[in-house]
Formats: structure tokens, sequence, C-alpha cells
């Protein structure tokens, strides 16, 4: 097997879906700045697919809630950088096809390319596939997020908590690394480190998938914070 088939197989795994038409998968990866043969049209056709998916999710999961509410919860879920933190969890950015210049500015690491790639991957499942089989994929990307949701919002996640914590105060944006994955692709631990520039901190956090990893890692930033804020 050769190193792009490696990486292809792995990435399948992280989507939970083994294309059938492996052209399809590569199309997905490949962003305009490669040419014209690019993701643009997967990436209409899978913002589509993911908005009603998640749209039907809400739907069956708050029997009570109002279209404003839903609409809400939609909007969290769908946007830009929902998507592109969805897109690093899958390990995406590596993946992806990019122009000379687009990888020599950090395009892999972009929001809105990671954001874009993931509708894309998205609308190829489909086109490989069937709905069922797409709903399966982009229902068990967003699970955890799905999870958290309620319908007065109280009960936020500790990453939100803290960007907002943050933004209060004016000052950047936590950022999130990840230190090491440990075990077998049925258990492993996830390590990741979230550092903030101002007041300067940085805590670790660990946990069964790269996003619990970061929100124990927030959870912790957030009462460290906290407890210096009370102190002062």
């Amino acid at each position: 097997m050769t190193d792009q088939q490696a990486n292809s197989e792995r990435l399948q795994r992280a989507l939970g879906y083994q294309f059938a038409d492996k052209s399809l998968l590569q199309l997905a990866l490949t962003h305009r700045s490669v040419g014209g043969r690019n993701n643009e049209r997967l990436e209409f056709l899978g913002d589509s697919i993911v908005n009603h998916i998640i749209a039907e999710a809400l739907y069956r999961q708050f029997p009570d809630a109002r279209e404003g509410d839903m609409s809400r919860m939609r909007a969290s879920l769908v946007k830009g950088d929902t998507l592109a933190e969805v897109a690093r969890e899958l390990d995406l950015g590596e993946h992806l096809l990019l122009g000379p210049g687009e990888r020599k500015s950090g395009g892999k690491r972009r929001g809105s390319i990671l954001a874009d790639g993931l509708e894309a991957v998205a609308g190829a499942i489909l086109i490989d596939s069937d709905v069922a089989a797409c709903r399966n994929c982009v229902l068990t990307w967003f699970r955890e997020r799905l999870d958290l949701l309620s319908l007065d919002g109280a009960d936020k996640d500790a990453k939100t908590l803290l960007q907002e914590y943050l933004q209060g105060r004016r000052s950047p944006l936590p950022e999130y690394e990840l230190l090491g994955v440990v075990g077998e692709d049925h258990e492993q631990q996830f390590y990741v480190a979230c550092r903030i520039a101002k007041p300067v901190l940085v805590v670790e956090g660990d946990g069964s998938s790269r996003r619990k990893a970061e929100q124990a890692a927030a959870r912790t930033a957030l009462a460290r914070l906290e407890t210096h804020g009370k102190s002062e």
C-alpha cells in the first residue's frame, strides 16, 4: 500500500465511511486553488445535505421546540467555525489538496477552507451512497455537539464559556493543540493543550476524543481564570 493509499484509508476510518468511488473523495479534498476540477460543486451539495440532516435531527430531538429555537441551534452547528472545528477533529486539513499559494499561506489550517472541505466530503458521501449513509456519518460527526444542546442554552459547553469569558475581557481567543494520542483505534485517549495569551496560561486536558480532551482543557482553564479573577 502506498503512502497516499494509507492516508486515504486513515481518513476514511476517521470519517466512518469507505468510498466505493475513491475519486469522489479525492475531488472533495481538492480546493479550487488547484485548478478547474475542484470541490466547489460537492461543497454546494454538502452544504444543503448537512443543513437538512441537522435540521431533521433537531426536529426529532426537541419535539417541543419552536421554529426560532431550532433555527438558533441549527445556526450554531452549521456555522463556519463549527464546521471547521469538526474538520480539525477529523484531521481533514492534512488530507486537503491545495495549490502552491494556499499551501504556503497555511491553507490547511484556515477555517473557511476546512469548513468547505467538510461540506464537500458530505456531498461526496451522498453521491457515493445515499441519504441514509450520509446521515449516519454527519450525525456521528456532530453527535457530541447535538447532545450538548438545550432549548434554554443554559448548559453551554466549556469551550464556548471560555471563549465568551475571554471575549468579555477583550483577550485573545484560546488555542488548542493536540499533544498526542495513546491506545488502539477502538480505545484511544487524546491529550490536548489549551493556550491562552492574556493572561498567560497553559493547561492540558484528556479524553476519549479530541473534542472531549479540548472540553476538559477548557474547563480547567476556565476554573483557573475564575479563581485568579476572584483573588485579584
